[in-house]
């Protein structure tokens, strides 16, 4: 009687935690959601490319004075 109740409870617990675990997967893949990842991830990309041009004209800049320093005149 003990052996089947244990289980019986055994059963419920892992069909809850299976449940949950569904409903998270599917939350996950919802448009909104994904749509909203991808927002994220372009405003970042675009972020650092931003950052990398910036550093790419101070670098060019600064040589371009190195440059300069160097030629006679």
């Amino acid at each position: 009687m003990f052996k089947r109740l244990f289980w019986m409870g055994v059963g419920v617990g892992a069909s809850f935690w299976v449940r949950r675990r569904v409903r998270d997967t599917v939350e996950r893949y919802q448009p909104q959601r994904v749509s909203g990842e991808v927002v994220g991830a372009v405003h970042r990309l675009g972020d650092d490319v931003r950052a990398a041009v910036h550093e790419g004209r101070v670098a060019m800049r600064e040589r371009e004075a190195e440059l300069r320093r160097a030629l006679p005149g």
